[in-house]
Order: structure tokens, then C-alpha cells, then sequence
């Protein structure tokens, strides 16, 4: 009880209220230009964020992605161009109904079920999480070991069908987390005799290139999307909102159950909670005709369940220190940076700061509604604008924030040089992500390794004595294993032994 006073004490300072706010309007801005995302709303934000007390910082990391995942249905709604990739799945029916006259029905829609979503997922992080700590105090090395490992995993395997490429741009990652002293030994490895290397790439740069300089480029080159035709006029936003609540509550607790259970996977993510969301709504629906031709069903279970998961996400990062999504490894470095360490003792160490971030969660929330209206009212015209005029100024926030972590022009450089690599490896088909949670997953998978190596001197057998690690462990062969099997199921099928019997 004395940590959970300390912690509203804490939330209801000036300064952290006024950054929350700050946070989120930034975060709108952000979420509603095409093509940028949370997660590079979030990157902008951590060098800024290192001049915050460690509530300050988590706050606005926590504010400005749900209000950038909720102001990406707003270009998607309007423009039929979603502005992040979380508000992709439903961009279609969403421009669809719009431009049927129902533009203001749908915003209201994605504004409430955006919030209502994410205190869903808030509630479910605030009652599991402490209860996974307590567990999770009495795991080992080789837990957190296999819990890595599986983290890695499902970062691959969700980024869509092309594995191979997911493979090759988690094992780039890894490559890059190597840079730097050796855990063990302090021997530096791969640093070119560059001094700024010492300890590793540095985290911030690599992010801001990886995620913002690939879109600034692509922009400026005239490598984008075309638009739809945009529309004008919004109308009435929360006009017969509490009846499509209490019309909608099932999908909405359905989907914002799903959508948190998806995003407490390690690597899923919004976007792919709102896919999946939006698929079991297709599959569920009672009226299939009126879901494709009118029904805004699909679009309140994608848009609850992909704020859900924001929350979701937080669940293996507070309590395994395993990052659930790219933004939860931005905020797990930050926690690092501000000598917060996340994981099970987080909750003995410094339970007023989770608690202060708990609070903040649901302020964040509750602040969606009214901001979120503001925000509808002044897109219209601010998406009638030349992208091209905003990505100089994105252009200079992105070298300030690089330069500004350790006040050394190195960072620009390793910002540029990731975002030249980020680009071509989105053009070519490479996802960005795993790139990301291999940077911030390779340390902790070799810290638990080499120390779990030299607990048992080098005996691997004793990484599967523990029932747990065992049970970890072939969850995670599984995860390894199920692409191969569908693999050669798919080759089986189209083999000519098969077809000759099917002909016969």
C-alpha cells in the first residue's frame, strides 16, 4: 500500500502529467502521418527520454504509442492509408464505410474501442503480472535462458510467411549484439579498434535509423503509396457511440482478450493482434453478408484487440525482462538506462515505479477519448499536406535525437548507416523488427548462457534437469520445428505420388 501511494504520488506530479500529455500529442502527430509507426514514435522519443526521472520516461513512452496506434486509423479512415501498421488489417472496410458517409461513425468507433481496448489490457497486465513475479522469482539461468530463446523465436515466426527472411534478419541482429567487450571475458570483439564501440552499437542511433530514416527515405524519393481520395467532411464522432458499446460488447471483450493474449507473445506485436483479431471475427461473425457489406464488426474487434495488445506486450517485458514488441525493448533499454532493472525483482525493488507506470497506463487510456477527438478535428486538413514537407523536419528530429544520447556525432553516423541498411533490407523484403530484438535479446541470451555454461562447466544436459527449463525447452523445438513439418506437409501434398492417387 505505501508503494502504490508513493506510486499516484508520483503520477500526479506537474512535470509527469505534463509529459504524459505532451507525450500523447506527440504521439497523435506522429501516428497519423502515413507510413510512420509507434515504434518510431517511441525511438524519437528516448533520447528526450533520457533526461527524465524513470516515471517521466516510461510515461511518455507508454502515452505516445496508444495514442500513436489509435491516430493510424485516422489517414486509414480518411485517406485509405494506414498510418501505422497496426491499422492495416481493417484500412479497406474502414475507407469503405467512410466514403458511404459514415466517416464520423467509424472514428468514434476506433477512438472508444481504442481506449476501452487498451484498459482491457491494462486491468489484465495489472492483475497477472505480479502473480507471474512471484513465480517467476524462483526460475534460474536456464529458465531465462529458454525464455529468451522462445522470445527469439516468435520473433521470426510472426513476421509473416517468408521465414527465411525473418531467420536472416534476427541472426543480423545477433551479429550486431556481439559487437563490444565479451560478456565473460571483456574482450572486445568486432569493434574495428573504435573506441565508441566499446560497448556495443549504440541502441538509440541503431533504432532511430532502422525505423524512421528508411521512411524519411522513401518519402522523399517518391517511393510511396498512392493516396486515396481524401475526405472532407468527418460528421458527428460520438454520435450513438454507447449503443454500439453495449451492441458490440462481446466482440470488444472477445477481441481485447485475444488482442492481449497475442500481444504477451514475445515479438507479436499490434499489428499482428489486429490481423489476427480481425480474422476470427470473419470466421465468428453471425452474419457474414452484413460483416463484408455494412458492419463495422470487423473494425471493432481489430482496433480493441490492437491496443490491447500495447498492454499485452508489457506482461513478458516487466516480468521476464523479455520484450513482448519492438516498443516494450525500447522501454526495457530505457528501464536499463535509468537503473531500473525489469524482471521479477522489479516488483520488490521498485514496485512504486511499476505501479507509477501501471497509473500512467490508464491515464494514457482515458486521455485517448478526449485528445483523440481533437485530433480527428485537425487532421483533415494537416493530411492534405505534401509528406515531403514533413519528413525535413522528422529529418532533423532524428539527428538531434541521435547526437543528443551521448552527445557525440558517432550516433549520427551509426543512424545513418542503420537506416541505409534498414531501407534496403524493407525494399528487398526484410523485416525490420527482428533486427531489433536481436540487438536487445543477444546480450541477455548470452549473459544467461555463459552463466548457466559456467554454473554446470559446460555440461549442456543440465540446461534440460529443471522440469521447467525442460518443458521451455521443447516449447521452443516445437515453435523451431512446426515450419519444417508445414513444409514438407505442403510438398507431400503437392507431390506426383499424391496427385496420382487423388486422380485415381
Amino acid at each position: 500500500m505505501d508503494a502504490l501511494l508513493r506510486a499516484f504520488t508520483m503520477v500526479g506530479q506537474p512535470e509527469v502529467l505534463l509529459t504524459i500529455v505532451v507525450s500523447s500529442i506527440f504521439g497523435l502527430v506522429v501516428g497519423f502521418i502515413p507510413g510512420l509507426t509507434a515504434t518510431m514514435a517511441t525511438a524519437l522519443l528516448v533520447p528526450f527520454a533520457m533526461f527524465l526521472d524513470p516515471v517521466s520516461a516510461i510515461a511518455s513512452i507508454v502515452a505516445a504509442t496508444a495514442m500513436a496506434i489509435f491516430a493510424g486509423d485516422i489517414p486509414g479512415t480518411l485517406l485509405r492509408l494506414p498510418g501505422t501498421p497496426a491499422s492495416a488489417a481493417y484500412v479497406d472496410q474502414s475507407y469503405r464505410l467512410a466514403m458511404a458517409g459514415r466517416a464520423g461513425e467509424i472514428l468514434g468507433i476506433n477512438v472508444v474501442f481504442s481506449a476501452l481496448g487498451g484498459i482491457f489490457g491494462t486491468i489484465v497486465l495489472v492483475t497477472s503480472a505480479p502473480l507471474l513475479a512471484d513465480y517467476a522469482l524462483q526460475l534460474s539461468s536456464f529458465e531465462f535462458f529458454w525464455l529468451a530463446v522462445l522470445g527469439l523465436s516468435c520473433a521470426v515466426f510472426v513476421v509473416g510467411d517468408n521465414v527465411a527472411k525473418g531467420l536472416a534478419a534476427l541472426a543480423f541482429g545477433l551479429l550486431l549484439a556481439t559487437v563490444g567487450r565479451d560478456y565473460t571475458s571483456g574482450f572486445p570483439r568486432f569493434n574495428f579498434n573504435e573506441a565508441d564501440l566499446l560497448d556495443g552499437i549504440p541502441f538509440v542511433p541503431a533504432l532511430i535509423g532502422f525505423f524512421a530514416l528508411p521512411e524519411i527515405l522513401r518519402t522523399m524519393l517518391g517511393d510511396t503509396a498512392a493516396r486515396g481520395q481524401p475526405i472532407t467532411q468527418a460528421g458527428s464522432i460520438f454520435s450513438g457511440i454507447f449503443r454500439a458499446v453495449w451492441h458490440w460488447r462481446w466482440n470488444f471483450l472477445r477481441s481485447s482478450a485475444l488482442g492481449t493474449a497475442v500481444g504477451a507473445l514475445p515479438g507479436a506485436g499490434a499489428d499482428t493482434a489486429a490481423w489476427t483479431a480481425y480474422a476470427v471475427s470473419k470466421k465468428l461473425t453471425r452474419d457474414p453478408q452484413a460483416w463484408e457489406r455494412d458492419s463495422v464488426e470487423g473494425i471493432v474487434d481489430s482496433t480493441s484487440a490492437n491496443n490491447a495488445a500495447l498492454s499485452g506486450a508489457w506482461i513478458p517485458a516487466l516480468v521476464f525482462a523479455i520484450p513482448g514488441d519492438t516498443i516494450t525493448a525500447i522501454a526495457i533499454a530505457v528501464l536499463y538506462l535509468k537503473n531500473v532493472t525489469p524482471g521479477p525483482s522489479i516488483f520488490l525493488e521498485n514496485a512504486h515505479v511499476l505501479y507509477a507506470v501501471f497509473t500512467t497506463f490508464f491515464i494514457a487510456n482515458l486521455l485517448m477519448i478526449p485528445l483523440g477527438w481533437l485530433a480527428i478535428r485537425v487532421a483533415i486538413p494537416i493530411l492534405k499536406m505534401p509528406r515531403q514537407v514533413l519528413m525535413a523536419p522528422l529529418l532533423l528530429f532524428a539527428c538531434v535525437g541521435a547526437y543528443a544520447v551521448d552527445n557525440n556525432v558517432f550516433g549520427i553516423g551509426v543512424m545513418l548507416i542503420c537506416g541505409l541498411v534498414g531501407y534496403w533490407m524493407e525494399h528487398h523484403g526484410y523485416p525490420v523488427g527482428p533486427v531489433v530484438l536481436g540487438m536487445v535479446m543477444g546480450r541477455l541470451v548470452e549473459e544467461h548462457l555463459m552463466t548457466s555454461l559456467i554454473k554446470v562447466q559446460g555440461d549442456l544436459t543440465r540446461f534440460f534437469e529443471r522440469p521447467i527449463a525442460t518443458a521451455l525447452a521443447v516449447f521452443t523445438l516445437i515453435v523451431w520445428l512446426l515450419p519444417l513439418a508445414r513444409w514438407i506437409a505442403k510438398r507431400l501434398r503437392r507431390s506426383p505420388l499424391s496427385s496420382a492417387s487423388n486422380s485415381g
